[in-house]
This record gives C-alpha cells, structure tokens and sequence, in this order.
C-alpha cells in the first residue's frame, strides 16, 4: 500500500497534539495516511506501555488513518544513528510516502528533537540507491518522500506555514482525549504531570487558536519546512 502522508512520532499520541487536526482533514480529503511512532511511551510517568498502544488503537480509529505501527525504539534512549536510520528507511521505501511529518526540529522533550533529527535523516537516505534495505527477502527500489515536515509542539516555533484545521479540531481533540492515561482525566489518580492538568488542554485550544487567527481561520497547525515551498500562483496563498 502507497501512502500519500506518513506521520512520524517519538511517542504514541505527538503526532495527535501536534498534526491531529492536520492528519484528520487529510483523510477526510480522500488521502491515505499512516502513523509511525518510535517508541511505546514506555517511560512516561502515567499508564504503561500496554494502555498506550491500547489508546493509539483508539485514537486511529477516529482519525480514520490507513495504518498504524510502533517502532519499539527505546523510550528516552533511541538515537540518531545508522541502526535506528536503517529500519526507517525499511518503512520509508515500503509505503513510499510523498510527503512525511515529523516531530518539532526542537522542544522540550529531548526524545522530539531526536525523532525530528533522525526521520529527515531516515528520509534523505531512503533515496539513495546504494542504501540497500530489504523487506520480506526482497530488495526494496530507493524512494524519497518530496517533503519533510516538522510539526510545532510544546515550545513555541514560529512556523512556515500554516494548516487550517477549524473544521477539524474537534476531531484533533477527541484523538488527544483517547489517551487518557496522559492528559486530563478528573478520576485519575496517577501522579500530576506537565501535561495531564485542565491547563494543557487549554493551552492546546488556545495554540490552534493563535495559529489559525494569522491565517484567518479559528484553528491552525503550524509546520516547519526544510527547503523553500513553491507555488504556482499569488493568488493560492490563503
């Protein structure tokens, strides 16, 4: 199966708070749309590894995406060398993205800056032909997505450009809410965290918010582009 997005995440539920809106609208345009998280979420201080996958299952299921896969990358300890590179680019070259999303190029979660680092890294290699990867006994054919894009996550980066997703953002939160043993939840009694208080949530509403006002629309994700972007004409520019 080819895939028009392939959506990267260090941990199952970046790409819902930083792209949801964006993957959401993308399927319901008709594309067909994947999610690779790198790791299980192992580490973190709410739920385990086990109720994570169970809410990523969730979460895909209303986002309606094509596929879904974890890694099983270490949590907190996966790095940005040939090894990790390798079996990305095995993914890479089996869906043949035309375009990949990815983690913020810096945040505060260092896991984020390393994913952002090692798909665009997995994806230039992904394209030369003397890489050579192998997927069920056969050789795979080189293949490079056209972009890669760095979605914006807790620390504020100004973007390059910005997706409205104002039709869309219910669904976004509904996909952040599926993962319940992070974010807010009033009968949970698991430890407080940066993101599991009633503020996070607002600060996400608040986040799309701003960006959708620069573009004027109600809600926005940003993105960040690793080359220029060309346009055909003046007038495509929202």
């Amino acid at each position: 199966m080819k895939l028009d997005i392939l959506a990267f995440g260090a941990h199952p539920d970046d790409v819902e708070l930083g792209a949801g809106g964006t993957v959401a609208k993308e399927v319901a345009l008709g594309r067909k749309v994947g999610i690779i998280d790198l790791t299980r979420g192992e580490l973190g201080t709410r739920g385990t590894a086990e109720l994570r996958d169970e809410e990523a299952i969730e979460s895909s299921q209303i986002l309606g995406i094509d596929m879904r896969v974890n890694m099983g990358f270490r949590d907190g300890f996966f790095v940005d060398d040939e090894t990790h590179q390798l079996e990305l680019v095995k993914w890479i070259r089996h869906y043949q993205p035309e375009i990949v999303i990815c983690n913020a190029v810096e945040d505060r979660h260092p896991d984020h800056a390393k994913a952002s680092s090692l798909v665009s890294h997995a994806c230039f290699l992904s394209g030369l032909t003397k890489v050579l990867t192998n997927w069920d006994g056969e050789n795979q054919f080189a293949w490079r997505p056209k972009a890669v894009y760095h979605y914006i996550q807790d620390r504020y980066i100004k973007p390059d450009f910005v997706v409205d997703i104002s039709d869309y953002m219910q669904v976004k939160m509904q996909c952040v809410k599926a993962f319940k043993s992070q974010f807010f939840n009033p009968e949970s009694n698991e430890p407080a965290t940066a993101i599991s208080s009633k503020d996070f949530i607002d600060f996400l509403y608040a986040r799309c918010n701003e960006m959708g006002r620069q573009i004027n629309a109600s809600a926005g994700e940003g993105f960040v582009v690793e080359r220029f972007i060309g346009i055909d004409s003046l007038l495509d520019i929202k």
